[in-house]
């Protein structure tokens, strides 16, 4: 069985005042499905015996009805005001002790070809998914060297590709960036993305994290009006 981890938690300032009745992840694709509905249901037809935990925090009661009969999982970030991912993983940590997780941004829409070619498919390395065709200064980038990641980060001035938010772990990995997020929050870096944790074993730890370079699939994180109209493009062509 795989798990999978959404986080959800977050307020998505980017697009206030749209954000101040509704999560971003509650907007609509179209009539009858959100963003944060899509990819649990896109989870759930590719892998039918899915282990689906919902981080919420931000207009947690209205996601939990949103998602009401999707046989998830909730877990609670009651700090999510002041934090960011990584305290939302480590609400949700007892759960990278399962044999295979996956960890995505729940405001994220991929293609049904993504979704079952990556999220769905157990992993037996730890791997983040990038698109080289999108080159974005001041998104969570990334500079790979071949298919290894060798830093991570939004501040950096050249990088070779985005960050696709999805993190595929095996089991190893999953209990080692338990333990480095354990770390960073006894060290109150609270604030920090979980990814950054990566990034932390690779330059102290020797961690080997891989890529996958998705360029020229379809896909949106749900940051603006326009990557929301994008979303719906993707939503309606499948």
């Amino acid at each position: 069985m795989m798990t999978y981890i959404i986080l959800a938690a977050g307020k998505g300032n980017n697009l206030q005042p749209l954000t101040l009745k509704y999560a971003k992840t509650s907007y609509k694709l179209d009539e009858e499905t959100t963003v944060l509905q899509r990819m649990v249901r896109s989870i759930r037809r590719s892998d039918k015996n899915a282990e689906i935990v919902v981080v919420v925090g931000y207009k947690a009661e209205e996601i939990k009805k949103e998602l009401d009969g999707e046989n998830v999982i909730f877990v609670m970030n009651p700090f999510y005001e002041v934090t960011n991912s990584i305290s939302s993983v480590w609400f949700a940590r007892d759960y990278l002790e399962r044999e295979n997780v996956a960890i995505v941004h729940g405001d994220v829409v991929y293609s049904e070809e993504i979704i079952k070619s990556y999220l769905t498919v157990p992993t037996d390395h730890p791997y983040v998914l990038t698109d080289s065709s999108c080159v974005l200064p001041g998104a969570y980038n990334v500079v790979a060297q071949g298919e290894q990641v060798l830093v991570m980060s939004k501040k950096l001035g050249n990088f070779t590709a985005k960050y696709c938010c999805m993190t595929k772990l095996d089991p190893v990995s999953s209990r080692l960036l338990k333990e480095e997020i354990d770390s960073m929050i006894n060290e109150n870096m609270y604030d920090q993305f979980f990814e950054d944790g990566l990034v932390q074993m690779i330059m102290f730890h020797d961690f080997q994290l891989f890529c996958e370079d998705i360029a020229g699939k379809k896909w949106a994180e749900v940051d603006t009006v326009n990557d929301l109209l994008k979303a719906q493009e993707i939503h309606r062509g499948e």
